[in-house]
């Protein structure tokens, strides 16, 4: 009989246990099972710090060629967790937290511009030992790929554009038009509410997500909400039509046909402009191929790759 209780007692101590733990550090639960995903997927959690103080945190898997993925606004190095499952066995993959956003440093009064984030992020590649990279954005993302190489064109391999930012002169979408009736940015989130209909506006069927990980993304976004406001507006003063028109890096630009955030003709608008760019657009799919359609987007990008191998191994 004595055994029995110490055995419910135990049973009860791990129950209360747990939910403490997930009270009090919840911040520290989602940390640990983000780790575990990323070990799944072949990376690891790695940051440095830049001579100039900068601090950047990124995830790192795989060996090859270097390809650096960059997320869009208001997102996180994460975005490109669960496709580099499938890009580690075959690259070395590097995502990155961007300055300003996640746990990458927040430097007051910094510019944030796609120039700007170019600069710094070649600082991080030179810190990183590479020379030479292949390079994917997502969003916000993408506008700063298509700066670096069109800024640096040796320096990058490929551009991997999903529903890249900055081509301004392509049609408006139910994003402008929210901005512009009620003056709120749905891609910003002031409180929690709008944090979960943040996921409506970027994806076409949002994924379950636990509550858990809801308050401490929601909690991080609402913190970072007024640097977020400053680089928006910093970003929809810089458009990239100019800075590519020739850019002869090889291109893949991915499209969602329901994307709601930026309009996919502007993937028509690139394609004029880049004489090697090749455009996918994919059905049923909103602003974020990577997490959408995760396995048909890894394809396409594996299949552009080994059509750069072939045409490098003909010349």
């Amino acid at each position: 009989m004595r055994f029995i209780k110490i055995i419910i007692f135990i049973i009860i101590a791990l129950f209360v246990s747990r939910a403490v733990i997930l009270y009090i550090v919840p911040d520290q639960v989602v940390e640990i099972l983000l780790n575990l995903e990323r070990k799944r997927c072949g990376l690891i959690k790695k940051e440095i710090t830049l001579p100039d103080g900068i601090r950047y945190v990124y995830l790192e898997g795989g060996e090859g060629e270097p390809l650096m993925l960059l997320h869009g606004f208001g997102a996180n190095k994460d975005n490109f967790t669960r496709i580099a499952k499938y890009l580690t066995p075959h690259y070395r993959v590097i995502a990155v937290d961007h300055a300003g956003f996640g746990e990458s440093s927040h430097p007051e009064g910094a510019d944030y511009s796609p120039p700007a984030q170019v600069d710094r992020l070649r600082r991080l590649a030179k810190a990183l030992g590479i020379k030479k990279l292949h390079l994917g954005g997502s969003s916000m993302g993408g506008h700063i790929a298509m700066t670096w190489a069109a800024f640096y064109q040796d320096e990058i391999s490929s551009l991997w554009l999903l529903a890249p930012g900055g081509v301004w002169s392509a049609p408006k979408t139910e994003l402008n038009t929210i901005i512009q009736n009620t003056g709120r940015n749905p891609l910003m989130a002031e409180n929690e509410d709008e944090f979960r209909q943040l996921f409506d506006h970027v994806m076409t069927d949002p994924p379950y997500v636990p509550q858990l990980f809801i308050n401490v993304f929601a909690k991080e976004r609402i913190k970072n909400f007024k640097l977020e406001g400053i680089i928006f507006r910093q970003l929809i003063t810089d458009s990239v039509e100019k800075r590519v028109k020739g850019l002869e890096t090889p291109t893949l630009i991915v499209w969602g046909e329901k994307d709601r955030v930026l309009h996919m003709g502007a993937a028509d608008i690139l394609d004029q402009l880049m004489p090697n760019a090749k455009v996918i657009v994919m059905k049923d799919t909103g602003h974020l191929p990577m997490l959408e359609a995760v396995r048909q987007t890894a394809d396409d990008y594996l299949s552009f790759r080994e059509e750069i191998n072939a045409k490098t191994i003909l010349n």
